[in-house]
């Protein structure tokens, strides 16, 4: 009996294969999920719109291009195959940003800010 493993939205999937397999001889499921990163045309930054499955890095481009900026909304896409994205523990949140809390240094709060700026 073969266990099956549930994916939901976001996860991202734990493959150790190597490239894509040709398209003429795998389907679309099992093409690797890329997420997409539009950088719109006031934006300085590129920003996470989603994600979709694609043989390779061009197809992704040009599928994003085609689900993500059907208005012309972007001027730049990026594409991550999700494999390659490391997440942290949100679990393990507590290790990772309570150091930061003893540097006090870090943190504007001993700093006089003139009355004339009004939002900092």
């Amino acid at each position: 009996m073969q266990l099956i493993r549930k994916f939901y939205y976001g996860d991202i999937p734990e493959e150790t294969g190597g490239a894509a397999k040709p398209a003429s001889t795998s389907s679309s499921s099992d093409w690797p999920l890329w997420e997409v990163f539009i950088r719109s045309k006031q934006g300085l930054e590129h920003k996470h719109v989603g994600s979709l499955h694609a043989a390779d890095a061009n197809m992704a481009i040009e599928n994003a291009r085609d689900v993500y900026t059907r208005r012309s909304e972007g001027i730049s896409i990026w594409v991550v195959e999700s494999k390659h994205i490391k997440t942290s523990n949100p679990e393990a949140s507590a290790e990772l940003y309570e150091p930061a809390q003893d540097k006090i240094y870090r943190h504007p709060t001993f700093y006089d800010l003139p009355d004339e700026i009004k939002h900092m």
